[in-house]
């Protein structure tokens, strides 16, 4: 969730481009900018508008389309106000108006006495209860923060972790240089979207996209390489614990083991790699990305290796039983 309370005017505020702006203003109550929005859903609130308030969702924002906005010009004609101030008893986060859809003046008159923000926005219902849910799943998603390098290589999100001075960055920089892309270094902020989706993001904007490099110092990656070398966010897929070498330690050598790594409930593919002079350590993420590529296509080349392996022994068996000359029958 979000780190502090959102408000109406943060909605509003929220710098969002092209195909997920909400296109929102404010018509009135604005008094109460400053409610919070605690739950990421809407409500539709026609059987309130109607009198009816069992399972009233008042702590969801109130979206008002052309049904309602037809349903309350009816009641406005007949007179009949007081579902309306009803429902403006309970504390709505704000009402919004799609399709350009203006409330009549006792309408107004009520939400400011209420305090309650009156947005309206050009967009059809549908379109911005599709944008809106998008921004409140992202705004209220879990986060945690992570001590790592986030890179993109080959479509892969992989998220490189371990001890400082291990050589993440420098790890980093040669996956850049090969023509891969850095989303973010040191700190990496990640999020769960939809309960399985990790989304990877820079600690910081300003100094995004930035790398320390021990005796070198701290690089501006854009500069450097261009934007194509760099992406805001992105989906993180495998994790790579870089260790120091431990002779004593066995490795799986094969690939048979899957392990992986709880981020935020979500179970991540996960493979530790040593590290010691005369390893090729991007190489080998490089082909992990692809071999991580191959699996999620259904190809597993270790259990592929390892079925071979049985027909070839169980081959020969065979050949070794039939040309030694045994007699079973």
């Amino acid at each position: 969730m979000a780190d502090k309370p959102f408000t109406v005017l943060d909605l509003i505020d929220i710098d969002l481009k092209e195909h997920n702006s909400l296109n929102l203003r404010c018509m009135g109550g604005r008094k109460g900018l400053g409610r919070e929005i605690t739950i990421p859903d809407l409500n539709r609130p026609m059987g309130a508008i109607m009198g009816f308030y069992e399972e009233f969702a008042h702590q969801r924002i109130q979206i008002i389309g052309r049904g309602e906005a037809a349903c309350l010009r009816k009641l406005a004609s007949e007179g009949k106000t007081d579902s309306v101030r009803q429902m403006f008893t309970y504390q709505m986060p704000c009402c919004i108006f799609t399709h350009n859809l203006e409330p009549d003046k006792n309408f107004f008159d009520i939400a400011e006495a209420a305090q309650c923000p009156v947005l309206q926005t050009d967009l059809s219902t549908s379109e911005f209860s599709a944008r809106i849910l998008r921004v409140l799943t992202d705004i209220f998603a879990p986060r945690k923060s992570i001590h790592g390098v986030l890179v993109e290589v080959y479509g892969v999100g992989i998220l490189i972790v371990g001890d400082s001075g291990i050589g993440k960055s420098e790890t980093a920089l040669e996956l850049i240089k090969h023509g891969h892309r850095l989303v973010a270094d040191d700190v990496v902020n990640i999020h769960c979207v939809n309960g399985n989706i990790l989304l990877g993001t820079g600690a910081n904007k300003i100094i995004a996209h930035h790398m320390e490099i021990r005796g070198l110092g701290i690089i501006n990656i854009t500069h450097l390489f261009g934007v194509g070398a760099i992406r805001d966010r992105k989906q993180i897929e495998l994790v790579v614990s870089l260790e120091e070498w431990d002779s004593k330690k066995n490795y799986d050598r094969i690939g048979m083991e899957d392990s992986y790594m709880e981020i935020l409930g979500v179970s991540v593919p996960k493979l530790e790699i040593p590290v010691k002079p005369g390893r090729n350590v991007p190489i080998i993420i490089e082909t992990a990305a692809m071999n991580e590529r191959l699996k999620k296509m259904g190809y597993n080349t270790a259990k592929v290796f390892n079925q071979n392996i049985l027909k070839w022994i169980e081959s020969e068996n065979a050949k070794s039983v039939y040309f030694g000359g045994e007699d079973f029958i």
